[in-house]
C-alpha cells in the first residue's frame, strides 16, 4: 500500500478528496482527479487493485467492455456498496472485506458492469431532466392556483395549489425511483448472463441479497418499496432465485488459489481499518493457515516489534519466495525502522515478481531511494517513480515524490512541473496553473515540459451545478 499517514499504513495509502458525492449510476467523473474533487476517499493498494482487475476481467469481456479502459477504484468505506461513474466502478473496502467468497464480490462486479453496459448512466440523466421537468411543471401549476385562489379569496383554491405543487414533486420522485428500481433488475438479470457465459456461479449474489434482506429485518423498519432507488432484497431473490438455479455452474466454487488470495485481501484490509482483533476474528477458523499469518505480520509490523514483523514476513517469503506482496511488505517493515537500503532492494524484488505490473510498486521503490538520499540513489528515484507514473500517470503521491528527487538533486524546473502535476491530478487545478506557471519560467519555449505545463495553465475545471 501507498502510505501517507503515521497511524495506519492503509489509511495512510488511502488518497483523501473532500466534496459531497452522491453515490448513483448518474454521476460522471472524468478522471481520479475529479474523484478527489468530488471527495472520494481513494485507496490505492497493488495487491488489492491485482486482484479486484483479476475478478473484474472476465466479466468485462462478457459485458462487451474489455476494450472500453474501465477502470475499479476502491473506496475507503466499511459499507457493503459499489457504484458507477463514467467509466469506472467504485466498489468499497467493506464490500470486500465483508465478502466471503470471490465469488460475492464477481458477482458484485457482474451488476455494476450490468449498468455500464446498458447504458443506464446516460438514460438516468434524461430521466432525471425529465423528472425535473415534472416537478417544475407542478410547482408552476401550483403557485398559478395560489395566486388565483388569492386574488378570489377561495381558500380552498389556495389549498389545492398547495396540494398540486407538493404531490408534482412526489410523483416525479416517485417516478425517478421507479425508474431507477427497473434498471436494478435489468443489471440484475445482465450479471447473471455474465456469470452464466464465464462459467460463474449466481451463488454469490444471492448470499449478497440475503444479506441485505437480513439487514433490512433486524433493523424493524417498515420500508415502503417507493420509496427506494433498488428493488426490495426478497423481491430481487424472487427474481434471481429461479435464473441462478438454472444455470449448470450454481454449484461451483472458487479454486483454493483465489480463495486465498480473496482471504489475504480481506484480512488485510480488516487489520489496516479496524486492527488486529478484527483480522483474527476474520479468520478465526484458520487461525494458522497462510491468510491469518499474514494478517499477523500485518498486524506486528504496525501495532507492535518491528524485528518480529520482520521475521514472520520473511517465514511467509519463504513458503512463497515468488510472492510479490509479501516482499513489499518486507520493504515497508524496513522503511519504517530506516534501513531504506534494504528497503529498496525489497521493493526492487516486488516489483520484479509483480504479474499486474502496477505503478505503485516503483512509487515506493523511489521512495526508498529517496530516502536513501545519495545523488546516485536521487537519480534511480527518478526513474523508479516515473516508471510508476507511466502505469499510473494519475497517482498523485507519485508526483510528489519526483518533485522531492528533482529538488534534491537541484533540477527546480522539473521539480515545479511535478508538483504542478501532483496538484492537477488532486483535483487541486489552481496550485497546479501556479506551479505550471514557476516551471515554464525556467524551461526552453516549446520543449517537453513547457507543453505540459501550458496543458496545465489552459485546463478549464469542470463548473460546479448548483443543487
Amino acid at each position: 500500500m501507498q502510505s501517507n499517514n503515521s497511524l495506519s499504513r492503509f489509511l495512510a495509502r488511502s488518497t483523501r478528496a473532500f466534496a459531497a458525492f452522491a453515490l448513483s449510476a448518474g454521476v460522471a467523473l472524468g478522471s481520479t482527479g475529479a474523484a478527489h474533487a468530488q471527495r472520494v476517499p481513494i485507496v490505492r493498494d497493488a495487491e488489492i487493485e491485482a486482484l479486484v482487475r483479476d475478478y473484474a476481467r472476465p466479466i468485462l469481456k462478457a459485458a462487451g467492455l474489455a476494450n472500453s479502459n474501465i477502470n475499479i477504484v476502491l473506496v475507503n468505506d466499511p459499507a457493503f456498496n459499489a457504484f458507477v461513474a463514467g467509466r469506472r466502478i467504485f466498489i468499497n473496502t467493506g464490500t470486500l472485506m465483508t465478502s466471503e467468497t470471490p465469488n460475492e464480490v464477481i458477482g458484485v462486479l457482474a451488476h455494476e458492469a450490468g449498468h455500464i453496459a446498458g447504458g443506464h448512466q446516460e438514460r438516468l440523466r434524461d430521466q432525471l431532466a425529465r423528472a425535473q421537468t415534472m416537478a417544475i411543471v407542478a410547482a408552476l401549476l401550483g403557485a398559478g392556483a395560489m395566486v388565483a385562489g388569492a386574488a378570489s379569496d377561495t381558500n380552498g383554491l389556495g389549498a389545492a395549489g398547495a396540494g398540486i405543487m407538493t404531490g408534482g414533486s412526489e410523483m416525479a420522485r416517485r417516478s425517478l425511483l421507479g425508474y431507477q428500481r427497473s434498471e436494478e433488475a435489468t443489471a440484475d438479470r445482465s450479471a447473471i448472463t455474465y456469470l452464466n457465459a464465464t462459467g460463474q456461479s449466481a451463488q454469490g449474489m444471492l448470499k449478497t441479497f440475503q444479506r441485505f434482506q437480513s439487514a433490512l429485518s433486524l433493523s424493524g423498519a417498515r420500508v415502503d418499496p417507493y420509496q427506494v432507488s433498488h428493488p426490495m432484497p426478497r423481491e430481487r431473490i424472487a427474481n434471481l432465485e429461479t435464473l441462478a438455479h438454472q444455470s449448470p455452474n450454481f454449484g461451483k466454487t472458487d479454486s483454493e488459489a483465489l480463495q486465498l488470495r480473496h482471504d489475504m485481501m480481506r484480512v488485510k484490509i480488516a487489520v489496516y481499518t479496524q486492527g488486529q482483533a478484527a483480522a483474527s476474528r476474520l479468520l478465526r477458523n484458520n487461525a494458522s493457515g497462510l491468510a491469518a499469518r499474514y494478517g499477523d505480520a500485518q498486524a506486528t509490523y504496525l501495532f507492535g516489534d518491528l524485528r518480529s514483523a520482520l521475521s514472520k514476513t520473511d517465514a511467509l517469503i519463504k513458503s512463497q519466495p515468488k510472492n510479490a506482496y509479501f516482499h513489499e511488505l518486507r520493504g515497508d517493515i524496513l522503511m519504517k525502522s530506516n534501513k531504506a537500503a534494504a528497503a529498496a532492494e525489497s521493493y526492487a524484488t516486488a516489483v520484479r515478481l509483480d504479474p499486474a505490473k502496477s505503478g505503485i510498486l516503483p512509487i515506493q521503490l523511489g521512495q526508498a531511494y529517496l530516502a536513501v538520499g545519495t545523488p546516485d540513489a536521487l537519480k534511480k528515484a527518478v526513474i523508479e517513480v516515473r516508471k510508476g507514473l507511466d502505469r499510473d500517470r494519475e497517482n498523485a503521491a507519485g508526483y510528489r515524490y519526483l518533485a522531492q528527487a528533482y529538488g534534491m538533486l537541484g533540477d527546480v524546473a522539473d521539480a515545479d512541473l511535478a508538483t504542478a502535476d501532483g496538484h492537477y491530478y488532486s483535483g487541486a487545478y489552481q496550485d497546479a496553473k501556479i506551479f505550471a506557471m514557476r516551471a515554464q519560467m525556467k524551461m526552453p519555449r516549446g520543449s517537453p515540459g513547457w507543453v505540459r505545463a501550458q496543458d496545465i495553465i489552459n485546463y478549464k475545471a469542470p463548473s460546479k451545478k448548483k443543487k
